[in-house]
């Protein structure tokens, strides 16, 4: 039994641990900002539902939580939203629907400058280097999360956003197949069909917003 568990690959169960909670605070701040949105717009469907909640268990689904922490693609239990209360439900709809990458956007902005600012500080010790490492996750995860999310397949938000643009007859033809939608996204994922599409997107994101982990440093090492 010794034998068995030393030879065992642990780097895959610690990977998922150092990525848990990076994972919960993207998707829990993703579908918040959906819930925000849509109840600034006129729909309380989610804050009625108690969904305007930091709670990561109240979005956790469990399939697209350990697609996200292995794959770095995945996805939460979707914040209900009815786009009947809005003034202007499509351009509503795609509003609330962008909400989500723009705030995981502003998370990997906040996080990349919060890994530059301590880096000076944290790459010491072994703990340190710990707390650096997931610092920097949330990052990469949250840029990962908003290029997978505005991918236009329904049901993810890049779908909802396109479809503003869409002539009506076709946006309900679009809608119409968010339940297979989420099986092709299934496929894709288990398969890595993305992988190679999405890496370079999200390494392009990355590129851009690697200057927010640069002006930390610099102001880390002034410090």
């Amino acid at each position: 039994m010794g034998n068995i568990l030393r030879n065992l690959d642990w780097s895959v169960l610690t990977d998922i641990l150092l990525s848990a909670l990076p994972v919960l605070i993207c998707i829990t701040l993703h579908e918040c900002a959906h819930g925000v949105v849509a109840l600034w717009l006129g729909d309380t469907t989610a804050k009625d539902m108690g969904r305007l909640s930091l709670n990561p268990l109240k979005h956790f689904d469990i399939m697209g939580f350990l697609m996200m922490a292995i794959a770095g693609f995945g996805w939460a239990k979707p914040v209900p939203v009815d786009m009947r209360r809005f003034r202007d439900p499509r351009r509503g709809m795609a509003l609330t629907a962008l909400a989500g990458p723009a705030a995981n956007i502003l998370i990997a902005i906040v996080f990349l400058f919060l890994y530059g600012l301590l880096w000076p500080f944290l790459y010491k010790s072994g703990f340190g280097r710990t707390v650096e490492v997931m610092i920097a996750r949330t990052g990469t995860i949250s840029v990962s999360f908003a290029v997978f999310n505005v991918l236009p397949i329904p049901p993810l938000d890049g779908s909802k956003v396109l479809g503003a643009f869409l002539p009506e007859d076709l946006y309900w033809k679009l809608m119409r197949y968010e339940r297979w939608g989420m099986l092709l996204l299934i496929v894709l994922v288990f398969t890595g069909a993305l992988d190679g599409t999405l890496g370079r997107l999200a390494g392009a994101a990355m590129d851009k917003l690697w200057v927010f982990a640069e002006l930390g440093n610099r102001l880390g090492n002034l410090i």
